[in-house]
């Protein structure tokens, strides 16, 4: 309903312009990859993320209606799972990057011999760098104007089994990693097409995955006191 009162007060105002942000989830379960703008309502999304999902996506055929009825210039992206310094690092709320950050970080300051992780490993999925993400919506604010969907991404698609391996190095942690298949996977898989955006309004992601996550786990090392701190939460 945010989006929805957001985009209707902006054609009540009479903005030149808006540009609202949804998210990879709107897309189907079982979306053939890359993800393919076209693709978007081919399917229902992934059952742990569709209320998600959906409310986007509403965001965007809300675009295209105040566009066609009343000529308002709005423009919808769709990014791919963002990480970064200053993410959310609460392992009650945090998604999968900061999370495995912060558990095999603490698993060998503990001294711990192994790290549960959810699922099996084998989703896919792929990460844009904040900073990134952040310079493709100025760059389609100022260039972009059409209500078709654009998705932001890097296009770069990683086993969440690779991944750890990669956070389990950067961390320094020995010990195993444990795969809880009692918990859900997610989606089964995630990457982006990114040509639409490349060449609408020229947007390349430029940080590389390994570079992002290093940076990422270093803000982290340097401010655990911050980023360990609980996010209050409603009663």
């Amino acid at each position: 309903m945010m989006g929805v009162q957001l985009i209707h007060e902006a054609y009540l105002r009479k903005l030149d312009k808006i540009l609202a942000v949804g998210t990879i989830c709107a897309y189907p379960k079982h979306c053939p990859t890359p993800f393919r703008e076209d693709d978007i309502w081919n399917g229902y999304p992934e059952e742990t993320n569709a209320p998600y999902g959906l409310a986007k996506k509403m965001l965007l055929v809300q675009s295209q209606a105040y566009r066609e009825q009343y000529g308002l210039n709005s423009a919808v992206l769709f990014p791919v799972n963002l990480y970064g310094p200053r993410d959310n690092f609460d392992l009650q709320s945090s998604h999968v990057i900061p999370a495995m950050i912060r558990k095999f970080v603490s698993a060998r300051q503990a001294g711990a011999t192994e790290v549960v992780l959810w699922g099996d490993g084998s989703p896919t999925r792929e990460f844009l760098y904040v900073q990134d993400a952040a310079e493709g919506i100025v760059l389609a604010t100022e260039c972009y104007d059409s209500s078709d969907p654009v998705n932001l991404g890097n296009g770069r698609e990683i086993r969440i089994k690779d991944l750890a391996g990669m956070i389990r190095d950067l961390s320094g942690f020995s010990g195993k990693i444990v795969w809880d298949t009692t918990r859900p996977n997610g989606q089964p898989r995630r990457c982006l097409d990114v040509t639409r955006a490349r060449k609408r309004f020229g947007f390349v992601a430029p940080t590389p995955f390994e570079q992002g996550l290093r940076k990422t786990y270093e803000w982290y090392m340097a401010n655990r006191e911050i980023a360990d701190r609980p996010i209050p939460r409603a009663p």
